[in-house]
């Protein structure tokens, strides 16, 4: 066997989790590998159809958020959901979500309101994925290993070695770092080996999907143009997704009463769900028949190995929380490696992990499942009378339209599922012991309670606070008299990076209550106060996982 090949961190999968996990370490100086069966340019299934505005917050700071917003739909083009009896029936309802050139000058719409400076954006991960690729392979500190399956593993307390085999030659490849993460998906080899089970409901429903090139289907379409058409007539129930604005479509079949994909044809379900006669010819790219779940894993880790994204939690994909909670869980992992593997980070600060991922998507896979739920009951309830023309089948629609719009604009509109939640059992939190602002899907206030998203402000020269905070610790300071000096000193000592960041109190208004603020690199908030306490050196020791002081003994 050759020489293995080192790394800081092995990588296992290259899908956007994985990708943005390893460009953000990269970005901190450690030195990732990723492994991939896939070979180079080879294009994922198109699950994904929606990049949500925390995610755009991340692709931000990573540099990757103006190119993405560049691709998928045009930006003319309106990312509407509409309930529907199919393309060319009956429009039921619809949510009204601006296009991307409306962003910020339509802002009376249910997610115009949301503090941020990247608003959630409609693209494909067929899209998404070859723009993080591209950006992570120009990266100094990014090997990327195509068609290399990951094998096994084994580890000490010194560092990990993957057995890996080349799928082009069946050549067996060895890799040696000091930790590595599973972002292999939802049959997780990673999650297997190191004996991490799921738990939670195995079957919520069973899907057809299907990618098809139907050149004229948008002028067929007696529905206005909309990113997502929500059919729901009696012979069947799905959604029918606009990939590009022009021809590429994504169909969902949703079983209702079927207990196997086999009972129900493909190619009618296309039609019916669409609207479609025999005639009308279409392409079919890609099928894939799949299971919807509500599964979270036991374990998010094994000493020096993690997992992350759907090896980690499988949920139907409302709310498009999918690959956007994966990305979630790179961010809050990221920063915690790359501190350790930099020096200044304890390891004990990585049981915070786990600690903080595991609880919030138990949460949102519970959000998912109720809006499932919800779904399932209404596709079984509805009357032929929906199709019918005249005032008997307007009454009926007025009513169903109403009902599908209440079930579904929180979570095409999740603000809370966004911003809202919370870490609240964190040995790397200094908390204060005010309780953290209830949300809901769509609802949240902004707050600088430790655990919370770091609250956005614009400030004065139109750029967000944001793009002022370092990849490390932020200070943001509403008063210029605080000294922070000794915390600064203190920080220095250990090696720790951080940033001063100064907000007048005129910009920060309701926001950042606290003269004194810290925010941690994944943008939530360690601690607030009204001084520097009077021994730095304790916070310190807390902001770098070295110490489980509590903050009632920090002051």
């Amino acid at each position: 066997m050759s020489k293995p090949i080192v790394a800081d961190v092995i990588i296992i999968g290259s899908g956007p989790v994985g990708l943005v996990l390893a460009m953000d370490m990269a970005m901190r100086g450690v030195d990732v590998v990723v492994l991939e069966t896939r070979t180079v340019g080879e294009a994922p299934s198109p699950k994904c159809n929606h990049v949500s505005a925390r995610t755009m917050e991340f692709l931000r700071r990573l540099g990757a958020a103006e190119r993405i917003r560049k691709v998928g739909l045009p930006t003319d083009y309106p990312q509407d959901v509409v309930f529907c009896t199919s393309l060319t029936g009956y429009e039921l309802g619809r949510v009204d979500i601006p296009s991307a050139d409306k962003r910020g000058v339509e802002i009376d719409g249910p997610d115009g309101w949301w503090p941020t400076a990247e608003p959630p954006h409609r693209a494909n991960q067929l899209f998404v994925e070859s723009i993080l690729m591209e950006q992570a392979i120009r990266m100094k500190n990014v090997r990327v290993f195509n068609r290399t399956s990951y094998v096994k593993h084994t580890q000490d307390h010194r560092g990990v070695r993957v057995e890996a085999e080349d799928l082009i030659t069946g050549k067996t490849l060895e890799f040696s770092g000091s930790y590595m993460v599973g972002c292999d998906g939802g049959r997780s080899p990673v999650r297997k080996s190191i004996g991490s089970k799921f738990f939670g409901t195995d079957v919520v429903q069973r899907v057809q999907s299907t990618q098809i090139m139907a050149p004229g289907l948008r002028e067929l379409a007696s529905v206005d143009p909309a990113w997502m058409y929500i059919s729901a007539n009696p012979r069947r129930f799905g959604t029918v997704v606009s990939i590009d604005g022009a021809d590429r479509w994504l169909i969902h079949n949703y079983l209702y009463r079927e207990k196997d994909f086999d009972e129900v044809d493909r190619e009618w379900a296309i039609r019916t769900i669409i609207g479609l006669d025999d005639d009308f010819k279409f392409e079919i790219i890609s099928n894939e028949d799949w299971i919807g779940r509500r599964l979270v894993a036991d374990s998010f880790r094994d000493r020096r190995v993690f997992i992350c994204g759907d090896a980690s939690h499988l949920w139907i994909p409302m709310a498009g929380y999918g690959m956007n909670a994966g990305i979630a869980d790179a961010t809050n992992l990221s920063w915690m490696l790359s501190a350790v593997i930099a020096g200044w980070g304890d390891p004990d600060m990585l049981d915070a992990y786990e600690l903080e991922r595991q609880p919030i998507t138990e949460q949102v896979s519970k959000y998912a499942m109720d809006i499932a739920t919800r779904s399932f009951d209404q596709r079984g309830h509805l009357p032929e009378a929906i199709e019918q023309p005249g005032p008997e089948g307007d009454a009926v629609r007025k009513e169903i339209g109403q009902s599908l719009y209440d079930v579904n604009v929180n979570q095409f509109c999740c603000g809370g599922l966004n911003f809202g939640y919370f870490y609240d059992n964190s040995p790397i939190l200094a908390y204060d012991g005010e309780e953290p602002p209830a949300y809901t899907m769509y609802d949240f206030v902004q707050s600088t309670v430790p655990g919370c998203r770091a609250p956005h402000v614009w400030m004065p020269e139109g750029d967000p606070l944001y793009d002022r905070l370092g990849m490390g610790y932020s200070i943001v300071r509403t008063d210029r008299d605080a000294d922070v000096a000794s915390l600064l000193a203190a920080a220095e000592a250990r090696g720790m990076p951080i940033r001063l960041v100064d907000l007048d109190k005129a910009t920060a208004a309701d926001a950042y209550t606290k003269p004194l603020t810290i925010v941690r690199p994944d943008l939530h908030v360690f601690w607030r106060g009204e001084t520097v306490p009077a021994k730095p050196e304790e916070l310190v020791d807390l902001m770098c996982g070295k110490s489980r002081i509590k903050q009632k003994n920090i002051a």
